[in-house]
């Protein structure tokens, strides 16, 4: 007992007092893996994999792993589950080295904590979507969630990056007010995305039910908000020229790049019958923006050692 005592009291000691390598690296897996999990739960759907492990939380009724006699969806459904722990194990990790400084850093405390207790909420919601046979709204409910994952590990990204001091706004009024108009559309580009994707051909299994909506139509209604947000990510890219904003040039330059190659794989995969492979990317850069314009909308703001305009070199090189 004296030798447990001795390891756990190594391990405390081991744990970061600050934010360091360690924090910063362990915020960023946490970032990937949220993104990589959406990846791999659009490999289930787009691979018909939905019901590839028929009951939940076991694989079959004897089974928590699948079994050979299930094929490759089996395979994927159950790598996809998988995943869920790794990502509780990084989750929990990020949340033991802020664990020391907590009351100095109660921002990086709580964006730690809520993924390690949402991913566990994410197995279960995952769980339902199987016992309800793949119903459209419960996986859409699902993807939302891992939207938002994706929005608060960004911000846990920033977060290490800077310090927890007074923040001020670092660019014109007109352009942070822009700029949070521009984030609105993107949550509705995904949100109607998520629908659509609900009225497709992509269900998870051949025998799930689809939404009802038409398909076509919100094909459109989709386009809408995502042209919306890409006019005014422009804007937004010449005013950071116009105006010298040196924080928001690059991490603009990056929004409009990932615009840009959202929009094209949109309009590849509506031409082209809406492939798997340019659907799973669709979902994945749907992620990807998220991220991206969470940022933009972070970098808005600067410390009070940071003057307007201008940001640590040390966070432009993350980003």
């Amino acid at each position: 007992m004296n030798a447990i005592t001795k390891a756990a009291q190594r391990f405390w000691n081991w744990l970061p007092t600050e934010v360091d390598r360690r924090v910063r690296v362990v915020a960023w897996l946490n970032l990937v893996a949220q993104t990589a999990l959406v990846g791999t739960g659009g490999a289930v759907r787009l691979t018909g994999s939905g019901l590839g492990c028929p009951t939940w939380p076991r694989c079959t009724a004897e089974s928590f792993i699948s079994t050979p006699e299930m094929g490759i969806h089996g395979v994927i459904e159950f790598g996809n589950r998988t995943l869920f722990f790794v990502l509780q194990i990084i989750a929990l990790t990020a949340l033991l080295f802020v664990l020391k400084y907590r009351r100095q850093r109660r921002d990086l405390f709580i964006l730690t904590l809520i993924p390690a207790c949402s991913v566990l909420f994410q197995a279960v919601v995952g769980g339902i979507t199987v016992l309800s046979g793949l119903n459209p709204y419960v996986v859409g409910l699902h993807f939302v969630l891992s939207v938002v994952l994706v929005a608060l590990g960004s911000v846990l990204v920033y977060r290490v990056y800077h310090g927890n001091g007074d923040r001020t706004l670092a660019v014109p009024r007109w352009y942070a007010i822009t700029t949070h108009i521009t984030s609105f559309f993107v949550a509705v580009t995904v949100i109607v995305g998520i629908l659509t994707t609900g009225s497709g051909p992509h269900a998870g299994d051949s025998g799930a039910a689809r939404n009802g909506l038409d398909s076509e139509i919100l094909q459109h209604l989709h386009a809408w908000p995502a042209y919306v947000t890409f006019g005014l990510t422009l804007v937004l890219l010449v005013a950071a020229w116009a105006l010298r904003l040196d924080s928001q040039r690059r991490i603009v330059v990056a929004l409009v790049a990932v615009e840009l190659v959202q929009i094209a794989v949109g309009l590849a995969q509506a031409r082209m019958g809406l492939p798997e492979i340019l659907v799973g990317i669709h979902m994945v850069l749907a992620c990807v923006l998220t991220a991206v314009m969470t940022i933009t909308v972070l970098s808005l703001k600067a410390t009070a050692s940071v003057r307007s305009g201008t940001a640590p070199a040390e966070a432009i090189r993350a980003y």
